[in-house]
């Protein structure tokens, strides 16, 4: 019998690495909490940032360029 940890708004099942939304990759509840707190306040810094937003299409062009090897990261700028 696995034993299963209840974290708020998933369940972690011991011994188990599946990929499910009820699953966690963490090897203990605790880790998981951990991250879930980390993860909850990186969020809540980026909502606070008061710089404009990216458009997606722009992030994105510049990830194609980056990785067609023609961006200013990839020429080391």
């Amino acid at each position: 019998m696995r034993a299963v940890f209840k974290n708020d708004e998933f369940a972690y099942i011991a011994g188990m690495n599946e990929e499910s939304p009820i699953l966690s990759d963490f090897e203990t509840p605790e880790q998981a909490a951990a991250y879930d707190k980390w993860f909850r306040e990186k969020v809540k810094a980026s909502l606070a940032d008061p710089r404009p937003s990216i458009p997606h299409e722009e992030v994105m062009a510049e990830m194609r360029e980056i990785i067609e090897g023609k961006g200013k990261r990839a020429q080391g700028c």
